[in-house]
C-alpha cells in the first residue's frame, strides 16, 4: 500500500481527500504548504495561521500526523515572480494554473518523495483515468466545481504520482461526508483569490510590486477619454472599473488593448467586430502534453478560460519552434496573452499552452 501525503489548504475539499484515502486503508499524513512570508505585515488579510489551525484540526481528528512544509523560497521564485513579471510585460499571467505545476506537483512533490512518500494527493475536483493505454487527468463527477482546466500545465510525471479523491463525487456530497464526520471547516467558505495568498485581491498584491504609473485612456479613434491608474491594473475584456462612464447610448466600454510604449490603454464597445477584442485564431506556445503528443491527431476540443465551456478547433498549423497557430470554428472574445488554453477530448484533459492573441503578435 503506497504511502500518500495530502496536501492540507485547511478547506474542507483536502480533508475529505484525506477521510477518503483513510477509508481506503492507505498509509496517509497531511502537510500544510507555506509560500508566505510575514504575511500579515504586507497584505494585513492573509489567513495563513487560520488555515493551518483547520488542517492541523482535521488531521488530528483523522489520526494522522500533521506537518507544516515550508515552500516559501520556490514560491517566490516560481510564482511570485512570475507574476511580477508578467504584468510588467502587460501580459495576464495564471498563478493558479501554474502553482499546480510548480508547487503543488512540483516542489511539493519533490518534497515528499524526497520523504518517502509515493504519491501527492490534492483535493481537486478531477479524475485520473486510463484511456487506450494511456494517463488522463479526467473532468470531475461534479461539472459545476470541475477543475480540470487548472491542471492543463502538469506534465505526465508529475501525475502519475498524483491522485485527486474527492473527483468521484459532487461538492454537496464532500460537505455532507465533512458534516457527517464533524470536521470544523465542514461549512467553511471556499477560498478566493491568489492561489495560496487567501483573499488577498490581485491588484493589492501588485501594488506591493509594481508602482503606479497613469496615463491616458483612448478609444480606437485615438480620442482621450480619460486617465487610468497604471495598465498592470487592466485586462483585456474588462468592464468595470476603466474608471470612464457608458456612452449616451448607455453603451458600456471595454478595454481592447494595452501599448506599453506609449502607456496608453485602449477601450472600444463590445461589437464582435471591434478590433482587438474577438479574434479568430491564437498561438498556442510552451505545450504541456500530460499523456502523449495530441497536436498532430483528431482534433481537440479546447476551453479558453476556466469557466468557458469547451469551444471547437477548426485548424492547428504548426509554426517554427514549440508553436501553433490555433484557430476557433466560432470568434473568442477578450483572449490575454499569458491566460492557458486547455485542450481536451471529450472529457480526457490532453494538455496546455500559453496563448498570444493576435494583437499581441
Amino acid at each position: 500500500m503506497s504511502r500518500i501525503l495530502v496536501g492540507m489548504s485547511g478547506g474542507v475539499d483536502s480533508t475529505v481527500a484525506a477521510l477518503l484515502l483513510k477509508q481506503q486503508g492507505y498509509d496517509i499524513a497531511g502537510a500544510y504548504i507555506k509560500t508566505w512570508s510575514n504575511e500579515y505585515d504586507v497584505f494585513g488579510d492573509c489567513p495563513a495561521s487560520e488555515d493551518i489551525d483547520y488542517a492541523s484540526s482535521a488531521c488530528s481528528q483523522l489520526g494522522i500526523d500533521f506537518e507544516v512544509v515550508n515552500l516559501v523560497e520556490a514560491y517566490h521564485e516560481k510564482i511570485v515572480q512570475y507574476l511580477i513579471d508578467g504584468y510588467r510585460k502587460g501580459i495576464t499571467p495564471n498563478p493558479d494554473i501554474m502553482c499546480n505545476r510548480e508547487i503543488k506537483f512540483g516542489a511539493f512533490m519533490d518534497y515528499a518523495l524526497e520523504q518517502g512518500f509515493e504519491t501527492v494527493a490534492t483535493g481537486h475536483y478531477c479524475r485520473k483515468i486510463n484511456y487506450e493505454g494511456h494517463t488522463f487527468i479526467a473532468e470531475g463527477v461534479d461539472s459545476n466545481k470541475d477543475q480540470s482546466y487548472f491542471l492543463a500545465m502538469v506534465t505526465a510525471q508529475q501525475l502519475s504520482r498524483a491522485s485527486f479523491p474527492v473527483g468521484e463525487i459532487t461538492k454537496p456530497e464532500v460537505r455532507k461526508l465533512a458534516e457527517e464526520h464533524s470536521f470544523s471547516n465542514a461549512n467553511r467558505k471556499d477560498s478566493q483569490g491568489i492561489c495560496f495568498l487567501g483573499k488577498v485581491k490581485i491588484n493589492d498584491f501588485l501594488r506591493n510590486y509594481i508602482p503606479d504609473k497613469p496615463g491616458p485612456i483612448l478609444n480606437l479613434d485615438g480620442k482621450i477619454l480619460g486617465e487610468h491608474k497604471g495598465l498592470h491594473h487592466y485586462t483585456i475584456g474588462q468592464r468595470r472599473g476603466i474608471g470612464i462612464p457608458s456612452n449616451h447610448d448607455h453603451k458600456a466600454f471595454v478595454v481592447v488593448a494595452k501599448d506599453l510604449e506609449t502607456n496608453e490603454l485602449k477601450v472600444a464597445f463590445d461589437e464582435t467586430d471591434t478590433p482587438g477584442l474577438y479574434c479568430n485564431w491564437v498561438l498556442a506556445h510552451s505545450l504541456s502534453h500530460i499523456a502523449k503528443p495530441f497536436i498532430e491527431g483528431e482534433l481537440p476540443l479546447c476551453r479558453v478560460r476556466y469557466r468557458d465551456p469547451k469551444i471547437k478547433i477548426s485548424k492547428i498549423e504548426a509554426l517554427e519552434g514549440d508553436s501553433y497557430r490555433i484557430h476557433f470554428a466560432e470568434p473568442q472574445r477578450a483572449l490575454a496573452a499569458g491566460q492557458i488554453l486547455a485542450f481536451y477530448q471529450e472529457n480526457r484533459l490532453l494538455g496546455g499552452g500559453i496563448m498570444v492573441p493576435p494583437r499581441e503578435i
